[in-house]
């Protein structure tokens, strides 16, 4: 865990949140997540994001800029404290060796040159964790985990998982009814022994369904549902190309399928059959 846990204490939001993860660099999937929170009423100070607008895409500076234009609150992702520190690499909780892990060198890189010091100081300024009332229950919000921000956490990890994090993040909150999280990419409801543990999924990326529509979520009158989020698909692979990225990821945009499964646990592999 890190030495200190920044909190930010968002205050009462009853009506309708729009929840999401991973913008990723991908602009036209922030446009088209502003069109959608148009579309449903919902403004700025009705938004939250659990991190990590900048990764695998082509567009990271301008992806920070309307992010931060739309007023969304943002917890720190482990992007967000990587390029704020002037770390290396990604600290994405990747394998050594694995294929994400070798693919990140140059999306990271790529976004470590796009984004000016001003924007990489907003970036270390962001919370690490915030909390939120929302009719009548407390709500946690984090990255991947307390313990370690870069923490895959799936539907189908262990019970343990799940306490160890709560524990972790009510240490320095005080007692939450549910906890929104991101980073894994996969946009789920896990019903613990201490309330819901909500994957808000991510905007960026398929959820390796083989669909090119990314997910959000909307909380209201306290019940969850994920939505389809349609986007300019060519417009972001044309950015990454004009970048000069590899071309895994603009695969993955495209086929709805991650370059690679390392991170995913057995039951949550897609059989190669299905992937054609």
């Amino acid at each position: 865990m890190q030495a200190k846990i920044n909190c930010a204490e968002l205050g009462v939001l009853d009506g309708p949140l729009l929840l999401f993860g991973g913008p990723y660099s991908n602009l036209q999937a922030v446009a088209a997540l502003a069109d959608f929170a148009a579309a449903h009423g919902i403004g700025g100070d009705q938004m939250i994001c659990t991190g990590d607008i900048v990764a695998y895409c082509g567009a990271p500076s301008e992806s920070v800029a309307a992010i931060r234009a739309l007023g969304s609150a943002v917890v720190a992702g482990n992007c967000e404290l990587q390029l704020a520190s002037g770390a290396e690499d990604c600290g994405c909780g990747f394998a050594p060796g694995s294929s994400c892990d070798m693919l990140s060198g140059a999306w990271y890189a790529h976004a470590a040159s796009q984004l000016d010091a001003e924007a990489k100081t907003w970036m270390g300024s962001l919370p690490d964790v915030a909390v939120f009332q929302h009719q009548g229950q407390r709500y946690g919000v984090i990255h991947g985990g307390v313990c370690d921000v870069a923490r895959f956490i799936w539907s189908e990890s262990a019970e343990a998982v799940f306490e160890e994090e709560w524990q972790a993040l009510e240490e320095v909150t005080g007692p939450v009814d549910h906890i929104i999280a991101g980073h894994s990419g996969l946009p789920f409801i896990r019903k613990t022994a201490r309330g819901r543990w909500i994957n808000a999924g991510v905007i960026g990326m398929p959820p390796h369904d083989g669909g090119q529509q990314t997910r959000v979520a909307v909380l209201d009158g306290g019940e969850v549902r994920f939505h389809r989020l349609s986007y300019d698909m060519a417009g972001a692979v044309a950015d990454m190309t004009k970048a000069g990225l590899p071309r895994a990821y603009a695969d993955a945009l495209q086929s709805g399928y991650w370059p690679s499964e390392d991170v995913l646990p057995p039951g949550l592999r897609v059989p190669s059959l299905a992937r054609g």
